[in-house]
């Protein structure tokens, strides 16, 4: 259940934030927390309650919420009346407002004592604590210390603390709530069960804020309440927080909250304008690329903002081309969906990886910039300027074929557009950027060997044998059952008893024979036979063949219990002429070809 003070304008009671109002009061509130609830559940009725509980995650996931819970479930008391039997042990079964509950939840029962390390760092406030350790709880079961932010304890402070934490009395127990675990020393970590609260799903984000909605009666669009989950970025107290604010903007309004109304609250960019910038960034099309991000910036939208979801898209376009499947998150729009998919078909992989460092370093120049508009522009000029630039197996290549099928700019040219989206160059961006620049001319090397190309995995096998490295060789014959294979790309399926650093180890011969770094992926299935087993099927259908010859199968009819072996034999050539003996000369048994009956 939750506690749910309403107030308002006309009301006697204040107002209440949603993040209070709404703040949980019981396991069963809980949100997207399944598996620790699930321990703590079997903990409580097995009766292995642990005497320290380290609760870790980002802010406002519920660190605190859930140790007051934790506390409300040591100390439920439920007296009997009428048909409900008397509950009087820990348990997370809190189907009613207990004894002491009420103001566990409120933060002021005598017993459960709550400490903000942030302001009571030193040894003081740790030896008034052990002090008061010592006495039993004046009201409920058990005393419970609640400190939050624990990391912020003095070094001192800790060391006072570890013997009443490893031994403490069995009326206490410890519950510690951070958001840096790797800050608390590991000799506190270790005499604690710990916690990793997880950020929310935006999925089930969504569907906690439009149960909130309902119970407030204002109506807010789902894309809206999308767009509210995406922003809070797991955590439920942001999301609340920003609800607040939009429930706020909304008053007096008609109709119900918008996707627009939260773009406008959250200085959002267009998803879909900011899908059409990556398009012109990528094409070349500096011009049109700064004049759309002009005109999101009129409209409200903050430049970190609209780089940061142009980062995003990146992001997506890179999971959508290794993993497939990712298109079926419910999180995406259908521009989203169909979009993405199109430029992870169109992009390889070096392209994406280099536009998102380019960006992630983008983001923290506008960060530090006093003109944020500004420098989100030389972002996306820089952006737009390497879509001509080769990357660096493309520049290696070049170094052996300067001339070989290279496009005014230098770089070998093949559509990566979906179709109708008009001519466009390898790799990085899309040609007739106005940012070309001239090739520079590079004298090939006579004495350079040229790098391997290769256009199958059959290519990869032979490379290895090659390169005399008949371990690799076996292994990829035997354990690879590839499922794609594109320039630059591996995925396959490992076959049972593979090396768990097969891929790894795959991907460093690779960039090491080619010069070129290629991606290796391991995937679950969807791979076809390995070389082995395409050998040994194609063995036994030819051994079926031959058994079904009817000379062979008399023979082996004849012959019971033989076992048929099929080996191909090599054609043989016209016998080899013999050597001829000069004229004059003996053979080895001591005659000479040349002489006649005459001469006998």
């Amino acid at each position: 259940m939750s506690v749910d003070e309403t107030g308002g304008a006309n009301s006697a009671i204040p107002y209440r934030v949603l993040a209070r109002k709404y703040r949980p009061a019981s396991f069963a509130d809980l949100i997207g927390q399944e598996a620790m609830v699930r321990t703590l559940s079997n903990a409580f009725d097995s009766g292995r309650i642990h005497q320290a509980y380290l609760l870790s995650g980002v802010r406002g996931v519920g660190k605190t919420t859930t140790a007051r819970i934790v506390a409300r479930a040591l100390n439920y008391h439920r007296p009997a009346r009428d048909a409900l039997a008397l509950v009087d042990r820990p348990t997370i079964a809190m189907d009613e407002i207990g004894s002491h509950c009420q103001a566990i939840i409120e933060s002021r029962h005598v017993d459960v004592i709550e400490m903000d390390a942030a302001s009571h760092t030193g040894i003081d406030d740790i030896r008034e604590l052990i002090e008061g350790a010592r006495y039993r709880p004046v009201m409920a079961r058990t005393k419970v210390y609640i400190i939050d932010e624990v990391h912020m304890l003095s070094k001192a402070a800790f060391n006072g603390l570890l013997k009443t934490l490893e031994e403490p009395p069995e009326h206490v127990k410890f519950l510690f709530a951070t958001t840096e675990a790797d800050k608390v020393p590991v000799t506190v970590r270790s005499r604690c069960q710990r916690f990793d609260l997880r950020r929310i799903e935006p999925p089930v984000m969504v569907a906690h804020l439009a149960g909130i909605c309902a119970r407030e009666g204002v109506a807010v669009t789902p894309d809206a309440l999308s767009l509210i989950a995406r922003a809070a970025e797991g955590s439920v107290r942001d999301a609340l927080s920003l609800l607040d604010q939009a429930l706020a903007t909304g008053l007096g309004a008609s109709a119900s909250i918008g996707e627009d109304d939260i773009r406008a609250m959250l200085g959002l960019a267009d998803r879909a304008r900011v899908i059409d910038l990556f398009e012109q960034v990528m094409r070349g099309e500096i011009a049109a690329a700064l004049t759309g991000l002009k005109a999101l910036y009129d409209q409200g939208a903050d430049p970190l903002s609209t780089i940061t979801d142009l980062a995003d898209f990146v992001h997506l376009v890179t999971r959508l081309k290794l993993v497939p499947d990712a298109a079926k998150d419910p999180g995406l729009t259908g521009e989203e969906r169909a979009r993405g998919a199109a430029f992870a078909g169109a992009l390889g992989l070096p392209v994406l990886t280099r536009a998102w460092q380019m960006l992630l370093k983008g983001l923290g120049d506008i960060k530090d910039s006093p003109r944020s508009l500004a420098a989100a522009e030389m972002v996306l000029v820089r952006l737009a300027f390497a879509a001509d630039l080769p990357t660096p197996d493309e520049a290696i290549r070049q170094l052996g074929a300067p001339n070989a099928g290279s496009s005014p700019s230098g770089i070998s040219t093949s559509p990566i557009l979906p179709a109708g989206s008009g001519p466009v160059s390898v790799r990085g961006a899309f040609a007739a950027s106005p940012l070309a620049r001239p090739a520079l001319a590079v004298a090939p090397q006579a004495d350079a060997a040229p790098l391997p190309r290769l256009r199958g995995f059959a290519d990869v096998v032979a490379l290895a044998a090659a390169n005399r490295d008949i371990t690799l060789k076996v292994a990829l014959e035997r354990d690879v059952r590839l499922v794609r294979f594109e320039e630059g790309s591996i995925e396959f399926e490992a076959a049972a008893g593979a090396s768990p650093t097969l891929a790894a180890t795959l991907m460093k011969k690779l960039a090491e024979w080619t010069g070129t770094r290629w991606m290796v992926a391991v995937a679950a299935t969807g791979g076809t036979a390995s070389l082995k087993e395409q050998a040994v099927s194609a063995a036994e259908a030819e051994r079926t063949t031959v058994a079904a010859d009817p000379l062979v199968a008399q023979v082996l009819t004849l012959f019971p219990g033989s076992v048929l072996t099929v080996k191909a034999i090599e054609a043989e050539g016209p016998p080899e002429p013999e050597p001829e003996l000069p004229v004059g000369e003996a053979d080895e048994f001591g005659y000479d070809d040349d002489l006649t009956d005459d001469d006998l």
